[in-house]
This record gives C-alpha cells, sequence and structure tokens, in this order.
C-alpha cells in the first residue's frame, strides 16, 4: 500500500483525507481514524506534510503486513470518525512483531 492509496482509500470511504494514527491501548496496537482532515481549515498539517505523516503510518502497516487487514476495516465499517470519536481498527501483527513496537 502506498499513502495515495491509504488517502484514496478513506475519501472513497468518507469523503475526507481523515488523520491517522497508531496508538497502543492495552497492549495491543490500533490503527485510528481521527475525526480531523485535511480539507478542514483548522488542520495542523499542510498537504505535503500530511502525505509524509501517512506514508511514515504505512510503512509501519506494510512491514506489519497488515494491509489487508486496514483495508477490509475502513471499507466494512459502517460509522464515520466525527468530533471526540476516532474510529479504532485493532491490527494483528505477526507473531512477535508487537513486542517490536510495545517496546519503543
Amino acid at each position: 500500500m502506498t499513502a495515495d492509496q491509504l488517502r484514496s482509500t478513506l475519501v472513497n470511504k468518507w469523503g475526507y483525507s481523515y488523520d491517522v494514527q497508531l496508538r497502543r491501548i492495552g497492549g495491543k496496537i490500533y490503527l485510528q481514524i481521527m475525526w480531523r482532515y485535511l480539507e478542514q481549515a483548522s488542520f495542523p498539517l499542510s498537504e505535503a506534510e500530511y502525505l509524509a505523516h501517512l506514508t511514515t503510518i504505512v510503512a509501519y502497516l506494510n512491514d506489519w503486513q497488515v494491509t489487508e487487514q486496514v483495508l477490509e476495516a475502513i471499507q466494512t465499517n459502517r460509522s464515520k470518525p466525527r468530533l471526540g470519536k476516532a474510529i479504532a481498527i485493532p491490527l494483528q501483527l505477526p507473531q512477535g512483531r508487537e513486542v517490536e513496537w510495545l517496546l519503543s
């Protein structure tokens, strides 16, 4: 997956380039789709900074081999990110890979 592919998946699903974050919650790793999006006037990143951020996130997802999980979760999700409520996608990392990220 590339940053452009993730962005177009988000836009095709919800109409906006939503911010995404990797979070560690209770010993698990989640991809969170936040309620902020690039097209908002108050969004803190430029388009270039947003794409650089997505590139970093996608590098982790590719390395962990979870891109298919993420794409399927986005496409089948019935909710929409809204103020104060992110969409959390639990990532099923290959055995042992979660420890690498949990320790950093």
